[in-house]
């Protein structure tokens, strides 16, 4: 997912993707132990992912002087 579509969603829209994207990543990992997993780039996307819009939650949250 892009930046920019990222910048779009409101915060509570960004939290449900967060934790759908956390839900994914875990059955990844869980796919991964036990050698059924078809692409590995998908870890590494989705990880990035979350670190954008945990980025993004910090930036709206944080307050500015």
């Amino acid at each position: 997912m892009k930046i920019k579509e990222l910048r779009e969603l409101s915060a509570e829209e960004l939290k449900h993707r967060e934790a759908e994207l956390v839900d994914q990543l875990f059955k990844l990992r869980f796919q991964k132990s036990l050698g059924q997993l078809e692409s590995p780039m998908k870890i590494k996307t989705i990880k990035r992912d979350i670190a954008r819009i945990k980025t993004l939650l910090n930036r709206t949250t944080a307050p500015t002087e």
